[in-house]
This record gives structure tokens, sequence and C-alpha cells, in this order.
């Protein structure tokens, strides 16, 4: 039986010389590498009591809403600034050659309700640490945070510190 990190492909020098790019594509194009993956991040939920699962635009709509799904959980997603409709909350973070912001709606998450963060990749845990913020200013509570893939050596985990987090496949290097 295959294991997760099986169905993804690492193509060196992407995007520069020396980098290990590790694609998350190869996992969705396989049946069986999706279906491994969506139960993957199942089996790291049991046991945890939570109310909504909340994923970034793009990649954690792909892998929060079946996890949402098959737990009977409602999903909120956080996009990227201008595209969701209603009335939101903002919040802007550092990228590598600059900054980003990201948008939830104001009425998203409820005072009091517990929240599961999912997404693809944690590396450097800028945008996750932005989500956490606007998910506590609505007055959530992050119980856990599921990744599909983290790469250990941007140190993205400990921006987390504090918070439950959880990687399927870890990659010690960048």
């Amino acid at each position: 039986m295959k294991k997760l990190d099986d169905y993804v492909r690492s193509i060196p020098d992407f995007p520069e010389p020396g980098i290990i790019f590790r694609d998350v594509t190869s996992i969705l194009q396989d049946a069986n590498g999706l279906h491994l993956a969506i139960d993957k991040l199942l089996e790291s939920l049991e046991g945890v009591e939570y109310d909504v699962v909340v994923g970034p635009e793009s990649r954690g709509f792909i892998f929060g809403v079946p996890v949402a799904y098959e737990a009977h959980k409602s999903f909120v997603p956080v996009r990227k600034k201008g595209k969701l409709p209603c009335e939101t909350i903002s919040a802007e973070y550092d990228l590598e050659y600059g900054s980003a912001v990201i948008e939830i709606h104001k009425d998203a998450i409820r005072p009091g309700q517990k929240v599961v963060i999912i997404d693809d990749l944690i590396a450097t845990g800028g945008t996750i640490e932005a989500i956490i913020g606007l998910i506590e200013k609505l007055g959530g509570q992050v119980v856990k945070i599921c990744f599909v893939m983290e790469l250990a050596g941007l140190k993205g985990r400990e921006k987390l510190s504090g918070y439950n987090v959880d990687s399927i496949i870890t990659y010690e290097g960048n």
C-alpha cells in the first residue's frame, strides 16, 4: 500500500536552483492519493471537538471541504482581498517578496465556535498566523490546524506555537 508521500511529485530547482518544489497536484490527480489525503486529515481530527472547518484560498478549499462534508461540519472560506461579497474583516501578512491581504466574512465565525484550519502546506506560517488572528477577532477558538505537507526547514510551525498543529507529511528542508 502506498503512503501519501509516494503521491507527491518533487521538482528539483524550482522556482530557483537548490529548491525542491513539492507538488500537491500529483496527490489530487490520483484518486487513491486524494482519498488517502482526506482520510489522513480526518484521522488527525479524531477526538477533536470542533464546529467549523476553515480553509484558505485555494488549496485549503480543496482539502477542507471534503473533510467538512465527511465530518458533517460547515466550511468557511478565507479569500484574497475583494473576493467575498458581504461585509468582511481582513488581515495583511508578509510574503517572501511583499505582502498580501486575506479576508473572511464578518459573520462567518460566531463567538465560542471551535475551529479547525486545513491547508495543503505550511512553509513560513504567515498565512495561517493571519487566519488565526481573524478567527480570534471574531470570537472563535482554533482547536487544531492540519496540513497535508510541512516544509520544516522554513520554521512555520514556530509561528504557530501554542496551537495544536499536525502535518501528514514533513519534509525537513525548505
